[in-house]
């Protein structure tokens, strides 16, 4: 039974008209912060005082969307604020779940390096992870850039609020942001003592801790801050095979910061994190089987039935993992990062010096069965960067402010991986062919590979004030991106063969090779907005963007040509070249008790940057490749409530279409893949990763109470998010689609006037099944399999600040 977000109905019985009414009707938007004070030492150039009395502060949130504090309704950038508050109210504990809150945030994560980031369906290319291309989504924790996208699915810790920006965001925002950004800031300390704890109990023996203790250390001059998460849950995929239970989390964060106010001129914070997962996770379950154009023989139901091979359960909602091998995800992640700003008094010099690592140390049964098919596929990778910015702002004039700076970013991915076949390979990836079991048993591929990736860039943006309506706010930027590239790929094992068909075939499988590779190139981006206010409380605006991402290269073996060799010309990708035009309004009504926005925009991407599987013969082989030109356009809406009578309000909607306008040399989807097949025509195609319409809406109550001795208030809540259908792999093929579904999350709590919380959660209450990401399996028998969402769970969270 499907439950829908109004009135029972699902998303399927309404249309889409009655959908968006109704989502107007809860009065649409994403941010419970609508009644926000300004956020706490943002560690940005300060702007003129933007507040003349305590009334100009309701109902406004402040951001740093441009490297300065002010109102979001004044920005001219389409985006979602969420406050800390919101995260915690709605169990939103990662950038994962954040998508629940932001519907045109989508986040596919099969595991931590396999992340992918998507805003409008732009950002990164769904496929296996490769280390030479860059993301599109540039994710920034207190202005510092996170290349690696596998940070996207640690715990947050010790939030302030959590900017989403969409569109280009190159102009003031580090590297490569063509998508747009994640701007997270993190609470500072104070000259005042405090304490926050939490803790969390829930279904599959789920246990969250967090902590925090923060204030002065030198009266005036050094207050610090100190904060803890740690996450664990049992598994909710039982493995048969191995009598446990798989995909469990296991997590923990630490937080520190230091900051230093030696006298009202200068400011430096100091910044340090460490954070590492060590779950038995990921594996995926059984989906499908997908029909190929190859000889039944070849196919999956012939293959496995020659093996005696039955999956444990053909539904994926049954949870039953049908791997032979162990699995682990781990991952570790830390930084040490210093802010500094100096208040020069006309104006503010802003340094960011950052370092920061990523350790990633991954086991897994690539084959998803229980047969000897790829006994070992371990790619273990360690990144490190550094980073260099260097702002200068004005505080502010009376006709303009503006914002200079240079920005340097040098990085290093070394990967040292191994993949080893056993003796159901040569049967299940050259099948039909007769080749002998011990051919491909024991035969081993080791693959090395370092990629140095060194970036120069100078920007600076200006906004015109030229009348107290109208402002014009150019921006620019100039990147200069080198990548030096170099992999190597060496096998071993194996059953002797002089047979040189057999020996041919094995290679075809893998084979040795290698290769260095290079790009050195510039690029301008750049942006300029006008924004018009029509009233004091409604501005219009309107947007032209550009962006660039560098050239990419191939950090994996190479697709083989028909000659069964490596090919070369596939070494390199072209930069990727975004242009978006975004127009909206921004709206606020009744004394700012509703505010509601609403944006349109189109966006054309010249040789987008994709992440293809081959469909070659054996394995699954990642390989980057330019699609010639992608179109999306798209219309959101967003609005949120202060209180009414207690009620607030909030709900988004996004309706967004994107396509291969020009991609006539693709990979063929699994229903076209026969002997024969080199590529297809995906031209007009649907982009995947992205649901033509998505949305959430929630609604929460609180009332002051008195119950004997306690006094407070109580409060209850729903939220409901959905997303239409949408293809879960780059082919568009009919098997990968993940269809529409729903979530509803409820809960109620009591917060204590004494400074405690405590309230129970319930997540996804309908128990909705859906899946979370699907995946094609090597040798292309036709075998889809999948990670299902997670089903119902509850949670009871005490809280107590001090």
């Amino acid at each position: 039974m499907t439950i829908g977000l109004f009135g029972g109905l699902s998303a399927k019985g309404l249309t889409r008209a009655a959908l968006l009414s109704a989502l107007l009707s809860t009065t649409a938007g994403a941010v419970y912060a609508a009644d926000l004070a300004p956020a706490a030492d943002a560690a940005v150039a300060p702007a003129a005082d933007p507040v003349a009395d305590d009334a100009s502060l309701v109902g406004q949130v402040f951001v740093t969307a441009r490297r300065r504090e002010e109102s979001a309704q004044e920005v001219p950038i389409a985006l979602t604020v969420t406050s800390a508050e919101t995260l915690t109210q709605t169990g939103v504990n990662s950038i994962v779940a954040l998508t629940q809150l932001v519907p045109t945030l989508q986040v596919l994560s099969p595991n931590p390096r396999n992340t992918a980031l998507t805003i409008r369906g732009l950002g990164a290319s769904y496929g296996l992870a490769n280390d030479g291309l860059e993301q599109g989504v540039g994710i920034y924790v207190d202005q510092v850039y996170n290349s690696r996208p596998g940070a996207a699915t640690l715990d947050f810790i010790d939030i302030q609020q959590i900017e989403v920006l969409r569109g280009p965001q190159g102009t003031l925002f580090g590297k490569n942001t063509t998508a747009g950004a994640l701007n997270i800031t993190t609470r500072d300390p104070g000259q005042e003592f405090e304490a926050d704890l939490e803790a969390s109990y829930g279904s599959l023996n789920f246990r969250q801790f967090k902590a925090t203790v923060a204030g002065p250390l030198i009266k005036d001059l050094v207050s610090g801050r100190l904060s803890f998460v740690g996450t664990w849950r049992d598994g909710d995929l039982y493995n048969p095979k191995s009598n446990t239970w798989q995909n469990a989390r296991s997590s923990t964060g630490y937080r520190g910061q230091l900051k230093f106010t030696p006298n009202d001129k200068l400011t430096v914070k100091l910044y340090g994190d460490y954070a590492v997962q060590q779950p038995e996770c990921c594996t995926q379950v059984y989906v499908t089987v997908g029909t190929t154009k190859k000889p039944v023989e070849q196919q999956y139901a012939y293959l496995a039935a020659n093996r005696n091979y039955k999956v444990a359960s053909t539904n994926p909602y049954d949870r039953i993992s049908d791997i032979d091998d162990p699995i682990q995800a781990d991952q570790w992640v830390n930084g040490l990062s210093a802010v500094a700003d100096y208040d020069f008094g006309p104006v503010t010099l802003t340094s960011v010096t950052a370092h920061r690592e990523w350790d990633w140390e991954p086991r897994n049964d690539r084959d998803y069965t229980a047969l000897d098919v790829t006994r070992r596929s371990n790619n273990p990778s360690h990144q490190k960067q550094f980073s260099q910015e260097f702002r200068l702002s004005n505080n502010g004039g009376e006709a303009f402010d503006w914002t200079v700076g240079l920005y340097y970013f040098d990085q290093n991915v070394t990967t040292h991986g191994v993949t080893e076949y056993g003796s159901d390979a040569s049967y299940w990836l050259l099948p039909g062919t007769g080749t002998p079991d011990a051919i491909l048993a024991g035969y081993t591929v080791f693959n090395d590979s370092t990629i140095d990736t060194t970036s120069y860039a100078a920007f600076g943006q200006l906004t015109w004030k030229v009348s107290d309506r109208l402002s014009i706010t150019p921006g620019v930027r100039y990147t200069q991106e080198k990548k030096d590239g170099a992999y190597v790929q060496t096998t071993t094992g194996g059953g002797a063969t002089t047979d040189t068909a057999l020996i041919n075939r094995r290679l075809g499988i893998a084979r040795p090779q290698s290769f260095t590779a290079s790009t050195d190139d510039g690029a301008w981006s750049g942006q300029i907005a006008v924004v018009y206010g029509l009233t004091k409380d409604i501005n219009a605006y309107a947007t032209i963007s550009s962006g660039n991402k560098s050239g990419g290269i191939n950090m994996t073996a190479l697709p083989l040509t028909t000659a069964n060799t490596p090919s070369l010309q596939a070494a390199v990708v072209r930069p990727e070249k975004v242009t978006t035009i975004d127009i909206g309004l921004k709206t606020q009504w009744f004394d700012r008790l509703l505010t509601a926005n609403v944006a349109a925009f189109a966006t054309d991407v010249e040789d987008f940057q994709a992440n293809i599987v081959d469909r070659g013969p054996g394995a699954l082989r990642g390989y980057l490749a330019n699609v010639k030109k992608v179109e999306v356009r798209g219309v959101e809406l967003d609005a949120t409530t202060r209180s009414i009578g207690g009620f607030k309000f909030y709900g988004n909607l996004a309706w967004t279409e994107g396509k291969y306008a020009d991609f006539t040399n693709g990979p063929c989807p699994l229903e076209l893949v026969s002997a024969s097949t080199a590529a297809c025509d995906l031209s007009g195609r649907p982009l995947p990763g992205l649901s033509k319409w998505a949305g959430s809406a929630g609604a929460e109550y609180r009332r002051d109470v008195v119950l004997g001795r306690l006094a407070g208030e109580v409060y209850a809540g729903a939220d409901a998010s959905f997303r239409s259908s949408y293809y879960a792999d780059s082919t568009d093929s009919r098997y990968t689609i993940i269809k529409n579904y729903e979530i509803v999350n409820l809960r109620a709590g009591f917060k204590s006037e004494a400074g405690w919380e405590a309230f129970v959660s319930v997540r996804n209450a309908f128990d909705a099944e859906y899946l979370q990401n699907i995946t094609v399996v090597s040798g292309n028998s036709g075998l889809v399999v999948g990670t299902p969402g997670d089903a119902r769970a509850f949670a009871f969270t005490l809280k107590a600040s001090y």
